[in-house]
């Protein structure tokens, strides 16, 4: 059967879709839960995914939001496109909102003795046995998947919510985790009997990708100055071309693993790391989506393209502004770049603690001569974060963690790309832009391996980056080449060169604290 994974911020793919399939969705979103905590950004969530699916000219979309999102509705959408659907086709089922876990319901069902479930905004724990109607247990969901798959129609499933717990960082967002239910629930539906007897080869086309580990809550976090959830906004983005690499109009799952994945660690700041299983692509072109739409094919000329296109958008294109929020706690020097709307960062001028949007330390001890030079450090990781949303790098940091502790030892990789140049960085919680490592005019950038790096004062966010380009980088090494290379600089130099340019961008974040804390 499809166990915890299917309701913990599952992703479903599948092998081997025809590229003219029939597509159809059904999109779930549920901010106004009445009974329980209420979401910020599970609606924005719903409506970026189901605008991306009308952009990618998928053909019906059915969208359920907050108090239409009935079980009875979703059901009946969902019967309506199996119905509708032929063999070969595809119906993309995505939810964003509470998830939850409760005693099993067919025993022996669950290794855990729990069942997972997606709750709708009609369940009230207090009244849970009046009220179980308005949850989808994992195992219904299975059974609903073995109907389309007796047809022999694939099914894309995108759950951004989770049950899981374990985050050390203090996030100040809301998370997808509503408490465990303890009352006996009514004895289960048919569909859930029936469902508990699937097993995992019964559905052999489905593919999880988990938007966190299972170690891992699932947060809503600040994109773009709005509470979202980071694998709805990675789809999204994925729906509308940026995971298509090579610009055949096809999303293998090479394509969307390494896009999904640099992204949600990008817009989640490393809080979550998604999973895929099985853990190797079926095949080595295995499909996961097709876009239908004519434009994923075209270049910025709207040109037919025959790979990825030599130019990016500029990131002003892309909405980045050069400012950044800020709200000041007490008094604070004049400061330039400061505005725009959103949630802010914060700075408060007595403790001279820094935070992020999310509730994040970014930096302590931060005094008023400082904090210029942290406001242009994320105003430069803003920029690059567009850049990577675009075309994102790897890059890895080992062990994995949400947040280090000082005399911790950590090792970061990044492996040989296919650009002439590379160019390694820390932006550091101070604002300091830091040169670790650079690679001019080669034949193809050499793989990094920065080893035993060692956890030390000051503590905060700092951001690793990796730039991969073919653009001549040569400058840009030269200024940084200077010690206290400042952020403002320095996003001058990236601007001028870079931006709109064929260019890989990987971040990786470093969140640390006094050991102890």
């Amino acid at each position: 059967m499809l166990r915890k994974a299917l309701i913990s911020c599952a992703f479903f793919s599948l092998a081997g879709l025809p590229a003219l399939a029939a597509t159809s969705a059904l999109v779930v979103g549920v901010d106004v839960y009445p009974h329980e905590v209420s979401l910020d950004g599970a609606v924005k969530d719903a409506r970026d995914v189901a605008q991306a699916l009308k952009t990618a000219d998928v053909g019906t979309i059915r969208e359920f939001i907050n108090e239409k999102a009935t079980k009875d509705a979703i059901r009946a959408g969902w019967l309506e496109l199996v119905g509708a659907a032929t063999k070969g086709d595809m119906i993309i089922f995505t939810y964003a909102g509470h998830g939850a876990q409760m005693p099993e319901l067919v025993a022996g069902s669950e290794p855990d003795g729990l069942d997972e479930f997606l709750e709708l905004p009609g369940f009230d724990r207090s009244r849970a046995e009046e009220t179980a109607k308005e949850i989808i247990v994992d195992n219904e969901l299975n059974a609903w998947f073995a109907e389309a798959e007796a047809k022999g129609v694939q099914v894309l499933f995108v759950s951004d919510s989770c049950y899981s717990g374990g985050m050390n960082r203090s996030i100040s967002g809301k998370t997808r985790l509503a408490p465990t239910v303890r009352a006996q629930l009514p004895p289960p539906s048919q569909e859930a009997v029936s469902g508990a007897a699937v097993k995992d080869a019964d559905l052999s086309q489905v593919t999880i990708l988990a938007a966190s580990l299972e170690s891992q809550l699932t947060p809503e976090v600040v994109i773009e100055g709005e509470p979202r959830g980071a694998l709805s906004w990675s789809f999204a983005r994925a729906l509308e071309g940026a995971a298509d690499r090579d610009g055949d109009g096809l999303i293998s799952r090479v394509e969307l693993e390494d896009y999904v994945f640099s992204n949600v660690k990008l817009q989640s700041e490393a809080l979550q790391v998604p999973n895929f299983t099985p853990q190797v692509p079926r095949s080595d072109r295995e499909i996961v989506l097709s876009l239908p739409r004519s434009a994923a094919l075209a270049d910025g000329n709207g040109a037919a393209a025959t790979g990825r296109s030599s130019k990016l958008k500029p990131a002003r294109d892309m909405g980045w502004t050069g400012t950044l929020a800020l709200s000041v706690n007490g008094t604070a020097p004049t400061l330039e770049n400061v505005g725009g709307s959103g949630v802010p960062y914060r700075w408060d001028a007595t403790s001279g603690t820094f935070y992020t949007p999310n509730g994040d330390v970014a930096g302590e001890h931060v005094a008023a001569d400082m904090v210029q030079g942290v406001v242009d450090k994320f105003i430069l990781l803003d920029f690059l974060k567009v850049l990577a949303a675009q075309n994102p790098g790897k890059v890895s940091l080992t062990p994995v963690k949400d947040i280090y502790s000082s005399g911790d030892r950590l090792n970061f990789d990044a492996p040989q790309s296919g650009y002439a140049n590379m160019l390694v960085f820390n932006l550091a919680n101070t604002g300091e832009v830091q040169l670790l490592d650079a690679q001019v005019s080669g034949s193809g950038s050499h793989v990094f391996k920065l080893r035993d790096l060692e956890v030390v004062k000051p503590f905060g966010a700092d951001h690793l980056v990796v730039v991969s380009t073919n653009a001549p980088i040569d400058a840009v090494v030269a200024a940084l080449s200077s010690p206290g290379v400042e952020a403002s600089e320095f996003l001058r130099l990236l601007e001028e060169r870079l931006d709109g340019t064929d260019s890989a961008v990987a971040i990786q974040p470093l969140y640390t604290r006094e050991r102890g804390q």
